[in-house]
């Protein structure tokens, strides 16, 4: 696939205007005042697992709603210490998986916390959390679920989800709760820059290649699942587009993105069709931390850098949480 997307010299310049709402963020905190209602209730469970560099806790909180939450803790063995955390978000259709796929971050000496994504897990990774919430008729797929009004939209759950995640890994003893950095890629990408707008005290944000950006532009630019999904749903509910894109204005991430203090670091590749490149910077250049950095693979689609990517994070995240 050759380059579709603005060249690279425009794309390091593609600032669009925002999409927040006038109540954007009276509707986060109000999200976030009526999930802290309910008690985390973080548990922490052993797991048996056959390794020795690892100890791994099988974990459940209190998400969006109180319902209840599923993810991994995953700590360098023998870890008697408050140590700097990791929390990851899961790409789209995936699930926290199984523990020996989660073990970079804890063999590079931090604890590392994985959140299942509700209602997700049997698209590559299985997952373990049910969305307990329904929808009013909507397209195959997450992405136009309660999708005619801001308070039934799936991505506010998931979101909350995200947030409560930093609390839940905040809360283990062996965790320092003044040193945690949050990434993920594509779905989970743009799940980390929302809750980089939402958590004011992150040390640092990592997303990759991330999707859930500029949504206006993604759902005519690509013909690529997930976000085809908005345009299939439009097909079909003729006239409703204003409706629609104004739910998505409070969960576009680069809203998020003009929101967040920490530093970020953004990938972006260049033959993306799934995540237009243009969408990521759309974020990126919103970013209000006053350190960011992108990197760029000029002839990747979705995969981006992949282990080189990974390599990047794994000497950026530590400077920040070490530092």
């Amino acid at each position: 696939m050759p380059h579709f997307d603005l060249p690279l010299d425009e794309l390091r310049a593609f600032k669009p205007a925002l999409t927040a709402p006038d109540d954007f963020d009276a509707f986060w905190e109000k999200t976030l005042a009526e999930a802290r209602e309910h008690d985390l209730d973080a548990r922490f469970e052993p797991v048996d697992v056959p390794y020795t560099a690892v100890d791994v806790f099988d974990v459940t909180y209190a998400g969006f709603g109180g319902h209840p939450v599923k993810g991994w803790l995953v700590l360098p063995a023998g870890t008697s210490e408050p140590i700097p955390a990791v929390v990851e978000y899961i790409g789209y259709s995936g699930g926290r998986g199984l523990p020996h796929t989660h073990l970079r971050w804890a063999a590079a000496g931090f604890a590392h916390f994985v959140m299942d994504t509700r209602g997700q897990g049997s698209g590559g990774t299985v997952g373990d959390t049910p969305d307990p919430v329904g929808s009013a008729p909507a397209v195959s797929g997450f992405m136009t679920r309660g999708i005619q009004d801001p308070h039934e939209y799936y991505y506010r759950r998931v979101y909350t989800d995200g947030v409560r995640a930093v609390d839940a890994a905040r809360s283990h003893p062996l965790v320092d709760a003044s040193r945690v950095a949050v990434t993920g890629g594509s779905q989970g990408g743009g799940i980390t820059i929302a809750v980089a707008g939402l958590v004011p005290d992150l040390k640092a944000a990592a997303p990759d290649v991330p999707f859930l950006c500029h949504f206006g532009r993604a759902a005519t630019l690509t013909e690529r699942q997930p976000y085809r999904e908005i345009a299939q749903y439009l097909k079909t509910h003729i006239g409703e587009d204003e409706r629609v894109f104004r739910t998505l204005s409070y969960f576009d991430a680069m809203n998020f993105a003009a929101r967040a203090t920490a530093p970020g670091l953004f990938s972006a590749a260049l033959e993306d069709l799934t995540c237009p490149p243009s969408t990521v910077f759309a974020a990126y250049n919103n970013w209000a931390g006053a350190e960011r950095s992108m990197e760029v693979y000029a002839f990747n689609d979705h995969e981006g850098g992949g282990p080189f990517q990974q390599a990047v994070q794994l000497r950026w995240i530590p400077g920040h949480l070490r530092g």
